[in-house]
């Protein structure tokens, strides 16, 4: 007997979900049970498709921890079930889940493709039709009987990216969604072609699920004129752990003395400071100019090129899971999931 393909849909919330009330003409979510209705061309794949709906649905603005540890439970809970998962997600913090669940299953070998739209589906314009649609397909997609793309990602105006990769680059047109120092994993035109190169290998284990996450963690996003008080309260939080620094190009910040003093001091106290560039392309390069030399010579640490949205979930991550001090530094610096080019 042939094995039908079998996708699951977890709609958590955003956009993409929404439909016209004929009677308000406010926009309300659907039940997702009732999805043909809505996309009629999903009857055209010989799948098998299910869907949950979380009740009540989440603005991503909302998104916080405890939903991707749901989101994770979910993917566990019946991950053997099925061939791939479609997770429908606002766009805004669309590439904080894919960072995190990324980090949380390790030994993933089935696709999670996080897509989502600008318009809802109950637009006529809607983008949300042909993301879902070509979703599903890459989620179902599988060469030889191996799955194409194993790996957590974005779904977005006919490009595939790695999730830890990701970020949302504009809030006014459907080209959401940018990569700029990865390449995409696949382009959706006439054909989906895919790009073998860039995906990420399975490791032939068995999925672990690692669901802890520490959200206390802080940013410091540098700017010229940034005051003392400004600095040593943000590194003087109650209970921060980590400290994600956002510095100048690649990855400088001001040699004022006081600055200086103010960082050795919260890292001699124990506080992981993990340099991230403020530009959205590019590589923190610690000691290439003198700017960064000092922050090296401090005790910070190179995110190279991570982007912001894998940081906070990586630092999370790693403070959720009981690693020692050392660890946690060594894996910073070290790609897990494919985050960060060394």
């Amino acid at each position: 007997m042939n094995h039908q393909t079998a996708i699951l849909i977890i709609y958590t919330g955003g956009t993409i979900g929404m439909i016209m009330n004929s009677e308000t003409g406010v926009l309300q979510p659907f039940d997702f049970v009732n999805i043909n209705e809505h996309i009629p061309e999903i009857r055209k794949f010989n799948y098998k498709i299910d869907s949950i709906s979380f009740d009540p649905v989440i603005d991503s603005s909302d998104m916080e921890p405890e939903i991707w540890v749901r989101l994770a439970h979910i993917i566990e809970e019946n991950y053997e079930s099925y061939d791939g998962f479609v997770i429908l997600h606002g766009s805004d913090t669309m590439a904080y889940t894919a960072s995190a669940l990324s980090f949380m299953l390790e030994n993933l070998f089935k696709p999670i493709i996080l897509t989502g739209s600008q318009l809802p589906v109950g637009v006529i314009r809607t983008d949300g039709k042909e993301n879902l649609i070509t979703a599903i397909e890459i989620a179902a997609g599988s060469d030889k009987g191996r799955t194409i793309i194993p790996e957590v990602c974005i779904y977005f105006d006919y490009q595939l990216f790695r999730g830890n990769r990701t970020h949302k680059d504009n809030a006014d047109y459907f080209e959401a969604f940018r990569s700029p120092n990865y390449p995409a994993l696949a382009h959706a035109g006439v054909e989906i072609k895919y790009n073998p190169k860039a995906v990420g290998r399975t490791s032939g284990k068995k999925l672990r699920v690692l669901t802890g996450m520490d959200s206390n963690i802080a940013c410091l996003k540098l700017f010229p004129g940034i005051g003392k008080n400004y600095v040593k309260s943000v590194l003087n939080i109650p209970g921060i752990k980590g400290l994600i620094l956002e510095t100048f190009g690649a990855g400088n910040a001001p040699t004022k003395q006081w600055f200086l003093e103010e960082l050795q001091n919260a890292i001699k106290k124990g506080l992981i400071v993990f340099n991230v560039t403020q530009c959205r392309g590019g590589s923190v390069k610690m000691g290439k100019y003198e700017t960064s030399m000092s922050l090296q010579k401090a005790g910070v640490l190179s995110g190279h090129d991570i982007t912001f949205e894998a940081a906070v979930a990586k630092m999370m991550y790693l403070f959720g899971n009981d690693h020692s001090t050392e660890q946690i530094k060594k894996y910073l610096q070290t790609p897990l999931r494919g985050e960060m080019t060394i």
